[in-house]
C-alpha cells in the first residue's frame, strides 16, 4: 500500500542518566527531542543484551522443544532452547549453539538465522535473534546451570502446530519463529 504521508522521524537523545544499573537489568532515562520540535524529559529506556533462540530440528523434522519452570508468570510452559548473548567474543550463532548444547545436548547440523524481533521496540533496547538449526542431533547430555531445570522434548510438526495455536506457548518471541518455520515448510 502506497501513502502520501510522510515517514516518521528519528528522535534526538539531548541527555541519558542511569536509574539502575544490574548484571540483568539496567534502566535509563532518556531526554529526547522529537522531529516536530517537541520534548520528552524523562522517556525511559530497559536495556539488556540480545537475547537468542534456537528452532532446532531433528533430521526426521521433529522439533526440540523445552519446558522449564518461569517465575514471572508462575508456570511451566513449551519454549525454544535460548538464552543471553553475554559472553564477551562470541558471535550470536556461537552464542546459539552453546545455550542448545547447555540445555539439551543436541547441536551438530546446519545452521542459519531465521527471524530478527523485539519484545518491546518502545521500551527495550535488545533484539531477539532466532536460529534455524537443521538436522541436529545428539551429541551430549544437558550442562545446566544450578538455578535450571529444564525437560527436553521432541515434537513433530502436527504436535508443535497444536502447542503453539493451542496457547501452551506463551512465548512470542518463540511462536512467531515456529509459525513462520510452520508456514513455510508444512507439506
Amino acid at each position: 500500500m502506497k501513502s502520501d504521508q510522510q515517514e516518521p522521524g528519528i528522535w534526538s537523545t539531548l541527555g541519558t542518566e542511569y536509574l539502575y544499573r544490574r548484571t540483568w537489568l539496567t534502566m535509563r532515562q532518556d531526554r529526547v527531542l522529537l522531529p516536530n520540535g517537541r520534548i520528552i524529559d524523562d522517556y525511559y529506556v530497559w536495556e539488556f543484551p540480545p537475547w537468542i533462540n534456537v528452532l532446532a530440528m531433528t533430521r526426521s523434522r521433529q522439533a526440540l522443544l523445552i519446558r522449564q519452570y518461569r517465575h514471572g508468570i508462575g508456570k511451566v510452559h513449551w519454549e525454544l532452547p535460548a538464552g543471553v548473548h553475554d559472553k564477551p567474543g562470541e558471535s550470536l550463532l556461537e552464542a546459539a549453539q552453546r545455550e542448545l548444547l547447555e540445555e539439551t545436548g543436541f547441536g551438530g547440523g546446519t545452521w542459519k538465522p531465521w527471524m530478527e524481533l523485539s519484545a518491546n521496540p518502545a521500551l527495550q533496547n535488545n533484539l531477539t535473534c532466532t536460529f534455524l538449526a537443521e538436522d541436529v542431533r545428539q551429541l551430549d547430555k544437558q550442562r545446566l546451570d544450578a538455578t535450571e531445570e529444564i525437560s527436553v522434548h521432541l515434537v513433530g510438526l502436527d504436535e508443535l502446530e497444536k502447542i503453539v495455536l493451542g496457547g501452551e506457548m506463551l512465548q512470542s518471541l518463540h511462536a512467531a519463529p515456529i509459525l513462520k518455520y510452520l508456514l513455510l515448510h508444512r507439506s
